[in-house]
């Protein structure tokens, strides 16, 4: 087996790689919801924030695609840890080449300075198998949960908008396309640290640092995805300061699909509904300027209890639940 790294300006690797992610999700998660391969590329090139990972594609001895490793070695911070993503075409499981992978990109990890190593994998028996196998430690569970906005119930968005604003009358409402303006990008450095109080669980992980910097490569990242990002933030009206947000990007490649970024509410402005206030406000707001969305999916920690239970009230239902991994190195 051949194992070379994939370069975001190879099309047709980019093309060989989401098709083999597209055979696996057949198998162990249909409703994932895959790159194309220009989103694909992008990734590879800019990442979420200015900071791409590595990619590496496995090909036998007669050039078929069999196996897809994602190398990330953060460098904004969490300079220790280096997080795998190990793919392997069903027609070719049980034969190594998952194993190899991981060798590989833990020895890419251990050259590159990191010290601890994160994987994970759809909650699937056999996938769980493997990365016990391989010694790593369950650490975390994250779910997908998927809202169907074309059977959303608008009188309920409608409702919870206005119990939240009935209770959170000392906040207004702004709404923001694409990059924040300069006046505001102090503010929204220190609302999007907000993100560090969601559960780690026992991910041997640091608080993200964030700075002006880092919010405009993020910014520039989603631009060359062709994403167009909404965002809608509670500022307090007596002091100006920004108070929580939610960030929706809608996809212009496929326009009918939409993700959730980040929702957070700063921890001395919590207790006024702004996580309700700011969501629904959102879904409002999409309904009016992005008529072709019929799906919003967002990622939260199984364990993130209040997040989960504004998100059940918004008819979101569960695509699949992942297990995060971690050991050292």
């Amino acid at each position: 087996m051949e194992i070379t790294r994939l370069s975001p300006d190879d099309e047709a690797g980019c093309t060989e790689a989401v098709a083999l992610l597209t055979v696996a999700a057949k198998l162990d998660c249909p409703e994932w919801l895959l790159p194309t391969p220009r989103s694909y590329a992008a990734h590879l090139k800019y990442g979420w924030d200015g900071d791409p990972g590595q990619a590496y594609l496995a090909r036998d001895d007669d050039g078929v695609t069999v196996g897809l490793l994602g190398l990330h070695t953060p460098t904004y911070d969490n300079t220790h840890l280096a997080w795998l993503e190990v793919q392997v075409h069903p027609d070719h499981r049980g034969h190594g080449i998952g194993s190899e992978l991981v060798a590989y990109g833990e020895r890419l990890a251990r050259e590159l300075g990191r010290t601890s190593v994160g994987t994970d994998n759809w909650d699937l028996p056999k996938a769980n198998a493997f990365s016990l196998r391989h010694g790593f430690e369950q650490k975390a569970i994250e779910v997908n949960r998927r809202q169907d906005i074309a059977g959303l119930d608008w009188s309920v968005v409608q409702r919870l908008y206005d119990e939240a604003v009935q209770a959170s009358t000392a906040y207004e409402l702004l709404r923001v396309i694409g990059p924040v303006p300069e006046e505001l990008l102090g503010g929204m450095v220190a609302l999007t640290e907000s993100i560090n109080d969601a559960p780690k669980d026992d991910l041997d992980i640091e608080d993200d640092v964030f700075t002006p910097e880092r919010l405009r490569a993020y910014e520039a990242a989603q631009i060359a995805h062709d994403r167009t990002v909404y965002r809608v933030i509670a500022r307090e009206r007596s002091t100006g300061e920004l108070a929580g947000h939610s960030v929706v990007a809608v996809e212009q490649e496929r326009p009918n699909i939409a993700e959730q970024h980040d929702t957070a509410v700063d921890r001395k402005h919590r207790g006024h509904r702004l996580g309700a206030l700011v969501k629904c406000d959102m879904l409002l707001w999409l309904r009016e300027q992005e008529t072709a969305v019929t799906q919003l999916d967002t990622w939260n920690a199984e364990s993130n209890a209040h997040m989960i239970a504004i998100n059940e009230q918004l008819n979101y239902h569960i695509v699949a639940r992942a297990i995060a991994y971690q050991k050292p190195l």
